[in-house]
């Protein structure tokens, strides 16, 4: 999994972190704070989501990890810095090797933490990683059409809207989704990342 003048684009697990978050490599022992961060706001309620449910996280966080195995993914825990709680996960998927290239998502929060500072924390750490080390020549965002607050966010983050790919899969009650898809390019990371850090400055200076 190379690409031409680039770094091997790897699925090692890593630890990645700021001020604000910590993104720990997924692990089973990782399931009973997922439950209790899921059942904040019962975000399985959520229809277009992919939260697990009551019962269900051991085999939410089993398949993560198979993808990790598989070369497909790199899951994290979402960690918040100031509590320590385990607050959620987020991964990395779709690896292009040969350009390389890779999509963020499978993103969720227990509500408490939702449109807080801790998403644009998280998503500056992933693109940072994504373009600084993995040197990604473009970052990817898929959302459901039906996900209006996952859309905004994205389009806070700085990210291109591409366009939407219609029945493009199937959410988890079986029904078919149009799927909105988001960029960022190498080239903009530069200024998508001084946009990020000035946002990260205002809930500090809030607080």
């Amino acid at each position: 999994m190379t690409a031409p003048n680039s770094p091997e684009l790897t699925i090692t697990p890593t630890r990645l972190q700021d001020e604000h978050v910590v993104l720990e490599p997924l692990r089973l022992d990782h399931v009973p704070a997922l439950e209790r961060a899921a059942a904040d706001g019962a975000l399985w309620n959520l229809w277009f989501t992919g939260v697990p449910a009551p019962g269900q996280a051991i085999a939410y966080v089993e398949k993560a990890l198979q993808g990790q195995h598989d070369g497909t993914m790199l899951p994290f825990a979402v960690r918040e810095a100031a509590s320590g709680d385990i607050v959620g996960t987020t991964r990395y998927y779709d690896f292009a090797a040969e350009l390389p290239r890779l999509a963020i998502g499978y993103t969720w929060y227990a509500k408490r933490w939702q449109k807080s500072h801790l998403n644009t924390a998280c998503k500056r750490l992933l693109l940072r990683h994504a373009f600084e080390t993995v040197q990604c020549v473009a970052v990817e965002f898929h959302t459901d059409h039906r996900n209006l607050d996952s859309q905004r966010a994205i389009e806070r983050l700085g990210a291109h809207r591409d366009g939407v790919l219609r029945a493009h899969k199937r959410r988890p009650d079986g029904s078919l989704r149009d799927t909105v898809c988001y960029s960022v390019l190498a080239s903009e990371w530069p200024d998508v990342d001084r946009w990020l850090a000035l946002r990260l400055t205002r809930p500090a200076q809030a607080r």
